[in-house]
């Protein structure tokens, strides 16, 4: 299980992980040493070359419009004159994210579209203006000029020195064949003059290209950071938009679970304790007939029928049990999880560490997140034993689930574990799963603590 998940608190128990996974194929060149030659460093500064161009357009455009638009607003023309200003800022922003997707690897979602309560080029004026979307990519449209122009002479300088300077040994000829100097001239006046002509001078001078050009990647990288902060932050949805269709989202999911458990009990009642019921009712029909003619028969049917009423008992009991445990809303978790663990197939250690009590609602996600991960273990883990570990880190419930099975478990392949992750995911919880297939398996879940 790797340590950084959720919200950063760590495992308990079992050994250390390490976290430094290479991703990808082994380099023999440090980074440093690559980073010039790297496609990635080569779209980056074609990224800060497009910039100053499209920033120059941008900034033309927003601020011709709005100034237009605002010198009108005496007329009735200013208003339709700043939609369409807001609304070219919009479409250019589009272009931003798509060549921010392009080149630097920016996925940067679709902002909330223009919702208009009515149809009409006054509502839709209305609406743009009201947006706050609009007047964000504006204030972009704005600011990555003068950034643009800053990144730009800065990353071509940079780059071009560099690779003239480490260049130079190649080069340096030109100046005493058509210039009539010994080489590049560092300094002069009108008594003095150095130029780098000597083996030694023309070595440093490569050198220094060399340092130049080594450290022109991490700067552009570092002015193109800027850039995505930029573009994330001003020409995607707004947090408040973000948060909204993720609650929308988790809304759908507890819709279709609640449905779906909602079946699983009609289903396990129709299948089980209702057809043993009817039976039940047949069976004591028949003794009742019989009670008169052969008692014997009909003692040894209502002795059958008792153990059919157990059965059926045992059936809804487990049933209950399924839905929300008498002893989980009275006891808490470690009483109700520590019962789920003795009827586990394989040897359970648990350690339930709570001086408080969660919401309900996350008392109860938390059993069933357990219940099943512990069915999992006993159905298809093979394994000699397994630990359950439950704790509060800050606001936040930790359930952590192990065993020493095959391994194997992914969540991602549509099985019941990504049932459980839409399941945690409904209430801003998550589901990290570490099982390699020789294993063993270390299942976390994270929750909000919500006391």
């Amino acid at each position: 299980m790797a340590t950084d998940y959720g919200h950063g608190y760590g495992h308990r128990g079992g050994p250390g992980f390490d976290g430094a996974g290479t991703g990808g194929r082994a380099h023999r060149l440090p980074a440093a040493l690559r980073a010039p030659f790297e496609a990635r460093a080569w779209r980056e500064f074609g990224y800060v070359l497009l910039g100053l161009p499209l920033g120059i357009l941008m900034f033309t455009f927003a601020v011709t419009m709005v100034s237009l638009g605002a010198g009108l607003l005496i007329t009735f023309l200013g208003v339709p004159v700043l939609a369409a200003a807001l609304a070219g800022c919009r479409g250019l922003g589009s272009l931003e994210r798509a060549r921010a997707r392009g080149l630097l690897g920016v996925e940067v979602a679709e902002p909330e579209p223009v919702r208009t309560k009515k149809h009409g080029a006054m509502a839709w004026m209305g609406a743009v203006l009201r947006s706050g979307t609009s007047w964000r990519h504006l204030l972009y449209a704005v600011v990555q000029f003068p950034w643009s122009v800053f990144s730009f002479v800065v990353a071509l300088t940079f780059w071009v020195y560099g690779w003239a300077l480490l260049t130079y040994p190649l080069w340096f000829w030109v100046f005493p064949l058509y210039g009539g100097q010994g080489g590049l001239q560092l300094y002069g006046d009108g008594t003095h003059s150095i130029y780098l002509d000597n083996p030694f001078e023309i070595t440093v001078t490569a050198l220094v290209g060399l340092l130049f050009t080594l450290a022109t990647p991490w700067i552009v990288r570092a002015l193109t950071t800027v850039d995505r902060l930029m573009v994330c932050g001003l020409l995607g949805p707004s947090r408040l938009a973000t948060r909204v269709v993720e609650l929308e989202s988790d809304r759908g999911v507890v819709v279709d679970t609640a449905a779906a458990d909602l079946r699983r009990i009609e289903r396990d009642l129709h299948d089980g304790a209702q057809a043993r019921l009817v039976a039940l009712a047949m069976d004591l029909g028949l003794a009742k007939e019989k009670l008169a003619e052969d008692p014997q028969a009909a003692a040894r049917m209502v002795d059958e029928a008792h153990g059919e009423v157990k059965t059926a008992l045992q059936e809804l009991r487990d049933l209950a049990r399924g839905i929300h445990p008498a002893v989980l809303t009275d006891r808490g978790l470690d009483a109700a999880l520590s019962a789920v663990a003795s009827r586990c197939t394989v040897p359970v250690r648990m350690e339930v560490d709570l001086a408080a009590r969660p919401a309900p609602a996350i008392e109860g996600i938390a059993y069933f997140t357990v219940s099943e991960l512990l069915q999992n273990i006993s159905k298809h883990s093979r394994a000699t034993r397994a630990t359950v570990d439950v704790w509060r880190a800050e606001n936040r419930l930790l359930i952590q689930v192990g065993d020493n099975g095959v391994g194997g478990a992914d969540a991602t392949a549509g099985s019941g574990l990504a049932g459980l992750a839409e399941r945690l995911d409904a209430v801003d919880g998550i589901l990290v799963v570490d099982s390699p297939p020789a294993g063993p398996t270390r299942i976390t879940a994270e929750l909000p603590w919500r006391g």
